[in-house]
């Protein structure tokens, strides 16, 4: 795929049962000739191990906010300054309310406030949570603050649910994370 060989990619993984998809993701990511670095937040370890991002990208997968290892570089600023693109999926509710009032208490959070690279959020949760008056206010407050959105798509969730809130399918992502890397984005920082 055009304009991705060579790029950093940071991929942050959120708690939802999505998060599956996001390894066939990194997979079709590495396969393009990108280096793809993933962070996750305690909710997503518990979907997907990191040891899995770990064996897809052929990096350690980043899961805490203050690793001894690693401070010495100051991580999460490394990894922000580092990426040409930051993606998160699958983003729930709660890390999208996060986002969009500057809330940074996990790896992922702070990645993403302390990044100058266009962010793509993909959200994906339950129907109602997605259909709520708060979580479309936060999507609309992700939009003015220069997030992209991945609208989810519609179908049967693993909820038990049908409707609204199934994260598209990762070759459908890599598509869209294709496009935000040609297209010239506004920077997320204020002046």
């Amino acid at each position: 795929m055009k304009g991705l060989k060579n790029k950093t990619i940071v991929v942050g993984v959120c708690g939802g049962i999505a998060a599956y998809k996001t390894c066939e993701l990194v997979r079709l990511l590495v396969e393009e000739g990108v280096d793809v670095h993933v962070i996750m937040t305690k909710e997503g370890q518990e979907f997907v191990t990191p040891l899995t991002f770990q064996a897809l990208s052929g990096h350690p997968c980043h899961t805490d906010l203050f690793s001894l290892g690693k401070e010495q570089e100051i991580n999460h600023i490394t990894l922000a300054d580092e990426a040409d693109l930051v993606a998160v999926l699958p983003c729930t509710a709660h890390t999208l309310a996060r986002l969009v009032n500057g809330l940074c208490d996990d790896l992922v959070t702070t990645v993403v406030l302390a990044t100058q690279a266009p962010v793509l959020l993909a959200p994906s949760m339950n129907v109602n949570m997605w259909n709520h008056a708060a979580t479309q206010n936060n999507l609309q407050k992700a939009q003015e603050l220069g997030y992209q959105i991945l609208d989810p798509e519609a179908g049967y969730l693993a909820c038990g649910w049908d409707g609204k809130g199934r994260l598209p399918d990762p070759t459908k992502i890599l598509q869209m994370i294709q496009e935000a890397l040609t297209k010239k984005q506004p920077k997320l920082v204020s002046t």
